[in-house]
């Protein structure tokens, strides 16, 4: 493995969607560092109220913009140009600020959700026109991505939204976000919509009170499947035939799949004609064989305490933790989780109930691959944005905080990866976070962060420096003088200089119309 050196941080610092850049929003500028050279090469300045109360720093889809919303203001500044800052101010109530912001369908379109539910306006920055849709279900930064959808390819906006108790669905243009058509769902209270991959069908869910319920409609409001489960004709007089309702659903990446995960131990798979072909159940216990693998971590018994992180293969039939055999409860809650690898062939799940164990199946062949079983709750699995079998798992709890664990088909187990090592005092000092890098190089990149610093590491073999994503000479912070503005805030007083990488022998009124 290789690490670069640490850089300076904060709580809202991120890689770009494609992994060339890196920001970081300091308390008066933005700096952005190029992975390849790992010098910054753009430094934009910012107005000193704008150094408290953010609320959202997030990169365009592009990675060409990134945005940053402060109380009822959002700037959305240009990457490398030094000609483009955006500035949205929509008015809200007084104390109160939006309650979630996201860039649009593209880099040109800005979404901000009024507090309480109250509005959506979209705002497309080239024609400086905005659009208010009233009443979105969800607006809350962890609900409202579930509550609108981009349809791929056209960029139309399908909304959900609740007037007089009940659901409606609306679908917007793609140039001035006008209604286009809409419809009241045969649901009760929906608790989701998305379009899927191809944009063929938009996908709505019921709540799980309300049984198990999945409508596929077409982009003018045909229901063509209405999917219940195990009980496609549910009787009034018997609630037992609702169903446990979704809990998950998610789509392939290639669009051949929609994986639905309801209250029981059960995955169901539809096919892109939207016929189950597949149904996956969590037992209550594993056996390894050939083409099982089942990984547990590995405590040192003597003292009680995780020893350094490694993991051993299961040789006998074991009981994830958290389900048992010998429970006289039949009580199951559940799979939430459930995400494609990018190559839409693994299914990596987990059960509620179980929240320390990791499932992950083949999903042609409906079979399980491997279970993966830690001694504390995981918090995230992350598959690779574009390499296959490759998962990235975080927990939660003491001793975990800036570990990280990289999983494929043919590693020996979880491979756990230490970076406190790498960072000054050889310790994390606050709330961590690692993600995925994406690269060009085949060998994958991670994102590593305590919110004071961040560095970069490599799953390159040692030795291997030609497959780095980034130079391996000497770099500076100096930025590059024709990214430069008078606006922009040098950064050669930044303490955290570039030094050589390390290795470890064994791991958006405008100013400007928008350019290009």
């Amino acid at each position: 493995m290789h690490f670069t050196k640490s850089f300076k941080s904060s709580p809202h610092s991120s890689p770009s969607p494609d992994g060339r850049y890196v920001a970081t929003l300091l308390p008066t500028s933005i700096t952005i560092r190029s992975v390849a050279s790992l010098d910054i090469v753009r430094t934009i300045k910012l107005a000193s109220d704008l150094s408290s109360g953010v609320t959202a720093f997030v990169w365009s889809p592009s990675s060409t913009r990134v945005l940053v919303a402060v109380a009822d203001r959002v700037h959305v500044f240009s990457v490398m140009s030094v000609d483009f800052h955006g500035l949205v101010q929509i008015p809200q109530p007084p104390a109160t600020k939006p309650a979630f912001v996201r860039f649009g369908a593209t880099d040109d379109e800005v979404c901000v959700f009024s507090p309480v539910g109250i509005k959506l306006t979209v705002v497309n920055l080239v024609s400086s026109k905005a659009a208010e849709i009233s009443n979105p279900k969800f607006f809350s930064a962890v609900s409202a991505p579930r509550g609108c959808s981009f349809r791929p390819g056209t960029h139309h906006l399908a909304l959900l939204t609740r007037t007089a108790g009940k659901d409606i669905i609306s679908i917007h243009s793609i140039d001035t976000r006008e209604i286009q058509r809409s419809w009241y769902p045969e649901t009760i209270d929906a608790q989701g919509l998305a379009w899927t991959p191809d944009g063929r069908w938009l996908v709505v869910w019921d709540s799980p009170a309300h049984g198990t319920r999945v409508l596929f409609c077409t982009h003018d409001g045909h229901a063509l499947k209405d999917w219940r489960g195990d009980h496609p004709h549910p009787s009034l007089d018997d609630m037992d035939q609702y169903g446990l309702g979704v809990k998950a659903l998610t789509f392939s990446p290639n669009g051949r799949y929609t994986a639905v995960a309801d209250g029981s131990s059960r995955i169901t798979i539809l096919n892109d004609r939207l016929v189950e072909e597949v149904r996956l159940h969590h037992t209550l216990t594993v056996e390894p064989k050939e083409t099982l693998q089942i990984w547990q971590e590995k405590l040192d018994l003597r003292t009680g305490q995780r020893a350094a992180p490694s993991f051993v293969k299961a040789t006998q039939a074991v009981s994830p933790p958290g389900l048992s055999p010998n429970s006289t409860s039949d009580i199951l809650h559940g799979c939430s989780f459930a995400r494609f690898d990018s190559s839409s062939c693994l299914l990596a799940s987990r059960l509620d109930d179980a929240p320390s164990t990791i499932w992950i199946w083949d999903v042609p062949t409906s079979e399980l691959r491997a279970v993966l079983m830690y001694h504390a709750n995981i918090t995230k699995a992350e598959w690779h944005p574009s390499q296959p079998e490759l998962l990235l798992v975080r927990c939660e709890g003491e001793g975990y905080g800036s570990l990280a664990f990289a999983w494929d088909p043919l590693s020996n187990g979880p491979r756990p990866i230490e970076f406190s090592r790498h960072l000054p005092g050889a310790k994390v000092t606050g709330r961590t976070d690692a993600t995925w890098l994406e690269t060009t190089t085949e060998p994958a990149a991670l994102f590593f962060t305590d919110y004071a610093k961040y560095i970069l590491l490599s799953l390159a073999d040692v030795g291997d420096e030609v497959a780095l994503p980034w130079a391996t000479h000497v770099t500076t912070d100096t930025p590059a003088k024709s990214n430069i503005s008078s606006n922009d805030l040098d950064e050669h007083n930044i303490s955290d200089m570039d030094e050589e990488i390390t290795e470890l022998d064994d791991t958006f009124h405008f100013k400007k119309p928008p350019v290009p």
